[in-house]
C-alpha cells in the first residue's frame, strides 16, 4: 500500500492524538519497580530488572552485554518487551509496560516529545543504520539533488534526507520532491523495479537482498541513508524521563554496561555477526550483509548535537507541534553517559587505550 504526501500528514494528525492520549497516561501507569524506585546514593542499581523493547532485529549491544555477563557484574538483569499490534515501542513506554526503547528510531522520539510526552533520550544504539537507497540499473545518481523533482519511495520524516535538501538551498524539501509512504520497505523495493517511483529508501533488513539484486543487475545501490548526512542518528535509548531521574544509577550501569560491548563489539565483528544471528534466529549470511558494511555503526553515546539537528530539522518540515514550546535539550540526558564513560575508563581504559580516546572524542564533538 502507498500513502501520498497529503494522506500521511493526516496520519500524523491522527499519530498526534494519540501522543497526547498516551501522555494522560504516563501519569497514572507505569511498572511496580519503576513506580517504587528512588535515586540510591551508594550507587547501586535502583531497578535490578529491566524492561527493554528492541525490536525483532534485535540489538548487537544489548546480546554482548549479556553474552559477556556486563549486565550481570552490573546486578541488572533485562527482560525483552515485545511490541503488539496495539502497542508500538511508545505506546509500551507511555504505558510503563517497557522501562527502555532503543530500536524505535530518532524521528518518532521526537515527535512524541513535541506532542508532550515526557520522554529522555540518555544513549544511543545504531548511529547510522546500513539503510540502502536503490534506483534501476543503470540510474543517474548526482547526490541528493537527484530528488528534486522526482517520485520516492521515502519517508520525508526521515529527516536526513528533507535536512541534506535544505543543506543544497532547498527551504521547501516537501514541496521539490514528490515523497511516497509505502507499507514496508519490500513494497518500496518492488516499486523501483516497475519504475513507479526512481529512488527507494531499504531498511537494514533488506540490504542482504539489495545487494543480490544489485550484482544481478536487477538494481543499483546508488548509496546509503549515511552518505546522505553523516552520522544522522538512526536509533536512540529512550525512556519515560520520570524513569531516568528515578533511576540514575541503572541508567549509568546501562551505559557502563553498553560501553564495554561496544569495545567489545568493535574488536570482534564476526563472533558479533554470530550472537546476533542466534539471538534473532536468522541466517549469519543475512546478518553479516549488513553488520560488515561500513555503513552500518552503533554507538552508546546519546548524540546530543545529531538529536538536537533532527529536532531542528523536522521542526521546519512540519513534523513536530507547532509552537509546543519545547527545548529539546530538556529531553537529552548526557551526563549518566559520561559517567558511565569516566567509570569505564578508569576501570578498564588500561586494556582499550585507543578505544576510550575515541570515545571521549566523539563525546566532545557531539555532546560538549
Amino acid at each position: 500500500m502507498v500513502y501520498s504526501r497529503r494522506d500521511f500528514f493526516k496520519l500524523c494528525g491522527a499519530t498526534g492524538i494519540a501522543a497526547v492520549a498516551a501522555t494522560g497516561m504516563i501519569g497514572c501507569s507505569s511498572s511496580s519497580d519503576s513506580s517504587s524506585s528512588t535515586a540510591s546514593n551508594d550507587g547501586k542499581v535502583e531497578q535490578s530488572t529491566v524492561k527493554w523493547n528492541y525490536g525483532t532485529s534485535g540489538n548487537v549491544l544489548v546480546v554482548i552485554a549479556e553474552e559477556q555477563g556486563y549486565f550481570k557484574d552490573e546486578g541488572i538483569t533485562i527482560e525483552k518487551v515485545e511490541a503488539t499490534a496495539v502497542l508500538d515501542a511508545m505506546g509500551l513506554l507511555s504505558s510503563g509496560k517497557a522501562d527502555v526503547a532503543s530500536n524505535a528510531g530518532t524521528s518518532n522520539p521526537l515527535q512524541q516529545i513535541s506532542n508532550g510526552v515526557d520522554l529522555t533520550i540518555f544513549g544511543g544504539h545504531m548511529l547510522t543504520g546500513c539503510m540502502p537507497v536503490v534506483g534501476q540499473h543503470g540510474c543517474e545518481w548526482n547526490g541528493i539533488e537527484s530528488f528534486v523533482g522526482k517520485k520516492v519511495a521515502v519517508n520525508p520524516s526521515y529527516f536526513a534526507f528533507t535536512g541534506a535538501l535544505m543543506e543544497k538551498g532547498y527551504d521547501k524539501p516537501l514541496e521539490v520532491t514528490d515523497w511516497e509512504i509505502y507499507k514496508d520497505y519490500n513494497d518500496a523495493m518492488a516499486a523501483v523495479i516497475r519504475g513507479d517511483v526512481a529512488y527507494a529508501l531499504l531498511g537494514t533488513g533488506q540490504t542482504q537482498t539489495a545487494k543480490k539484486m544489485a550484482a544481478n543487475g536487477e538494481l543499483d545501490i546508488v548509496c546509503y541513508q549515511s552518505d546522505i548526512m553523516e552520522n544522522y542518528s538512526c536509533c536512540r535509548m529512550v525512556a519515560q524521563t520520570s524513569w531516568v531521574k528515578n533511576n540514575p544509577n541503572t541508567v549509568t550501569a546501562i551505559n557502563r554496561a553498553l560501553i564495554r560491548a561496544q569495545q567489545w563489539y568493535e574488536s570482534n565483528k564476526q563472533d558479533s555477526v554470530k550472537l546476533l544471528a542466534t539471538a534473532i534466529g536468522a541466517d549469519e549470511d543475512y546478518v553479516s550483509a549488513y553488520m560488515l558494511d561500513e555503513h552500518y555503526r552503533v554507538h552508546v553515546d546519546p548524540l546530543k548535537k545529531g538529536v538536537e539537528k533532527a529536532w531542528d530539522i523536522l521542526g521546519k518540515t512540519n513534523y513536530l507541534k507547532e509552537n509546543n514550546g519545547i527545548n529539546i535539550d530538556d529531553h537529552i540526558n548526557t551526563e549518566l553517559y559520561k559517567k558511565a564513560l569516566d567509570d569505564c575508563k578508569s576501570k578498564y581504559g588500561k586494556d582499550a587505550e585507543s578505544f576510550y580516546k575515541s570515545m571521549e572524542e566523539f563525546y566532545t564533538k557531539y555532546d560538549a
